[in-house]
Parts: structure tokens; sequence; C-alpha cells
């Protein structure tokens, strides 16, 4: 159990791929207070993981925050919807600090 465990901490902890993450994302993308949260579902052997990426466009260029969270559900379209909630608490509670 324990290596089954240490297994899903690796795969959580290990960096997605910006350009996938991109991708999956351009077709999803929400405004919400002038920054594009874009839900990025990450599947964990049948379930999905809740993630995502929060942009904004600043005068030096579009800044990224990608986030992970724990919860997990049977349904892509569940974890994205609650990756989009999730993120506008995140900007709601942070804002723009959440890029420095």
């Amino acid at each position: 159990m324990g290596s089954r465990f240490t297994d899903f901490l690796r795969r959580l902890m290990a960096p997605e791929s910006k350009d996938s993450a991109r991708h999956a994302s351009e077709e999803t993308g929400v405004d919400y207070k002038g920054y594009m949260i874009c839900p990025v579902a990450r599947q964990e052997g049948s379930q999905w993981l809740t993630t995502g990426v929060i942009r904004k466009q600043f005068p030096d260029g579009v800044k990224e925050h990608h986030f992970i969270r724990a919860d997990m559900h049977g349904a892509k379209a569940d974890a994205e919807s609650l990756s989009i909630g999730k993120a506008k608490k995140i900007i709601d509670e942070r804002g723009d600090k959440l890029f420095q």
C-alpha cells in the first residue's frame, strides 16, 4: 500500500508539459475578472485529478499559475468544473499576488 501512495505522489508532483496544458485548455478557458481560467483535468487510473492554469496578460507578457488539488472525480467534466471553482477562489483570495 505504501508504494501505491508513493506512486500517486510521484505522479502528482511530476511536472506536466506546458504545451499539453496549453493545448488542452485553449478550448475550455473561462474568463473571470480579467484572468483566464483553463481547467486541465489529468487522468490518474480511472479517476480525474483537479488541475488547472490561471493566466493573465500583463504589460510584460502573459503570466501563468499552475495549480493541483488532491480532489479526484469519476468524470472529467466534474474535475474541470471543480477546477474552475477552485481557480475562482484562488483569484478572489490572492489576485495578482499569485504570480509573485
